[in-house]
């Protein structure tokens, strides 16, 4: 599993992240890995034979044309992975993905942060309780941090804040792929 730490560029887990607290990894040690497992063998894009993990037939034609691959992996990844498995909390916020994607579409669109995220949704600024706590842990594994393993946000830390004080900011796939309600909402940009 260290090749797949040292490989995956996934925010907070980093080879030497993971290595201050394991001595050996294990798939479940590194979620990334794990995820992608389950969703290549949940679409069949993968399968396990005599001991090892192969791709199938339509595995190897899509590694082979990563739009494709993206195409067919993206969309299951964030809307039918159950993100909170992966998470502290089992439970998962409220509200729908058309209405989150719509939203931070426009509050992300020159960055926003997790705590300015949470109460356009939630209505009600994060407060130190424990459980506002939790709630915004769940929106941040189960929204946020799938978006930035997608590649649709970036996530910016200032060292030394909490992590309610981290800037997410929409890249450039965000603003190719996804053709959303809100877009006319945002000013146009200027690209030099």
């Amino acid at each position: 599993m260290t090749w797949a730490a040292e490989q995956f560029d996934w925010p907070g887990m980093t080879a030497a992240d993971l290595f201050r607290v394991n001595k050996v990894l294990n798939e479940q040690d590194f979620p990334p890995l794990e995820m992608l497992h389950h969703l290549l063998l949940d679409l069949k894009l993968g399968r396990h034979f005599k001991g090892q993990f192969t791709l199938s037939k339509q595995g190897k034609a899509l590694a082979a044309d990563p739009v494709q691959l993206f195409a067919h992996i993206i969309p299951p990844f964030l809307f039918e992975m159950d993100h909170s498995y992966y998470a502290r909390f089992a439970d998962r916020p409220f509200g729908k993905w058309d209405v989150w994607l719509n939203v931070i579409n426009v509050e992300a669109d020159n960055g926003a942060t997790e705590s300015r995220l949470f109460e356009v949704f939630y209505g009600k600024r994060p407060d130190s309780s424990v459980e506002s706590w939790r709630k915004r842990s769940e929106f941040y594994a189960n929204v946020l941090r799938p978006l930035c393993a997608s590649g649709f946000l970036t996530e910016h830390d200032i060292k030394g804040s909490p992590r309610a004080d981290t800037e997410y900011v929409k890249t450039e796939l965000w603003r190719s792929v996804l053709k959303l309600d809100t877009d006319d909402m945002l000013p146009p940009r200027t690209v030099h």
